[in-house]
């Protein structure tokens, strides 16, 4: 699913072909059964024939083009009936594709739009391939809001199906960035199966936003670096991760059933990280005092050190960030964005 920049469409186009071409082929064999007949039956030239077909079967009401025997009356009544219908058939096919096309489309692209702009400290998926489309089931199985900016067209039913909020439109194109909420965004998924084309992604959205925290997706040896240096926070290969996922699995079983299994009748233990920001309640809190009896896996303070399993009487300080660990539902701590280092 590669990202063209210099081919973008709009809208998704519908395929008017798919729609009429079998009307369509009836009526190239009407009108061929229709200039066959009258230079046939009646000996006319093929001009001829063809103005006396086109106009019986478009009812226009002219006067025939010659006189008619008994044999050429019966062949145009013939021709009426098989034709006509088949006019009417093409002519209202295309009819449905144009108000459907305008119109249709226009209305969803307008309300698709506007729950877009009702997002605020949300993310963005760029792509919905294999990749992106396991980002935004995570995404939503957070409750966390998301847009998807998508240029495939057969994907766009995948996303209307899901129920997506998406834009139809080329990830690398700053006004589809813009459209999917860039500016108000809290982080952006590049997801495309390019390497390339999430550079770009990233050198975009980091322009138009330098607080955006931008997840990259790698595919190829020494892309992270590109990726990096184009304005990524975090490159991630899918390949090596679930490699890493899969030796893990297979050597900790149980570690991961406990952190990732979930049933109805069990909790989820899941990391979260918490940013001491200024004014926050847990600023120059001890450990045990902000968070209780949920456990502080580790402090990476301001200047970049790390302390592991930190002491309750560690002092958190206004730009540290906490790891804590717990069940699904984490009432006691306060979700915040993803800091930018």
């Amino acid at each position: 699913m590669g990202y063209a920049r210099d081919s973008v469409a709009d809208t998704p186009k519908h395929s008017l072909w798919r729609r009429v071409r079998w009307p369509a082929l009836g009526l190239v064999l009407a009108l061929t059964y229709g200039v066959t007949g009258y230079m046939l039956l009646e000996g006319w030239r093929f001009l001829d024939a063809l103005y006396m077909t086109v106009i019986t079967l478009t009812t226009v009401g002219f006067r025939e083009v010659h006189p008619l025997d008994d044999g050429g009356i019966v062949f145009t009544i013939s021709l009426l009936s098989i034709g006509v219908g088949l006019v009417l058939v093409t002519v209202t096919v295309i009819a449905q594709w144009v108000l459907e096309g305008h119109f249709g489309e226009a209305t969803r692209r307008k309300r698709m739009q506007r729950r877009i702009d009702n997002l605020e400290n949300h993310f963005i998926v760029c792509g919905y391939g294999r990749v992106g489309r396991a980002v935004a089931r995570e995404l939503e199985s957070e409750h966390a809001p998301f847009s998807v900016v998508e240029r495939e067209e057969d994907l766009v039913e995948r996303m209307e199906a899901d129920g997506v909020p998406h834009v139809f439109d080329d990830a690398t194109r700053e006004s589809a960035l813009r459209r999917a909420g860039v500016e108000r965004a809290r982080g952006l998924v590049c997801a495309v199966d390019s390497d390339a084309t999430n550079v770009y992604i990233a050198l975009v959205a980091r322009g138009l936003n330098p607080e955006l925290f931008i997840v990259a997706r790698a595919s190829e040896p020494g892309s992270d670096q590109r990726l990096l240096a184009a304005g990524a926070d975090r490159v991630v290969s899918p390949f090596v991760s679930s490699g890493r996922h899969m030796a893990l699995v297979a050597m900790r079983p149980r570690v991961s059933d406990v952190v990732e299994f979930q049933t109805p009748d069990t909790s989820t233990i899941k990391l979260e990280q918490i940013r001491i920001e200024s004014g926050s309640p847990f600023a120059d809190q001890e450990v045990h005092d902000a968070f209780g009896g949920v456990p502080v896996l580790a402090v990476r303070h301001a200047g970049g050190q790390i302390t592991v399993n930190p002491p309750p009487d560690a002092r958190l300080l206004v730009g540290d960030i906490v790891l804590v660990l717990g069940e699904a539902d984490l009432t006691s701590v306060v979700r915040s964005p993803p800091p930018g280092g």
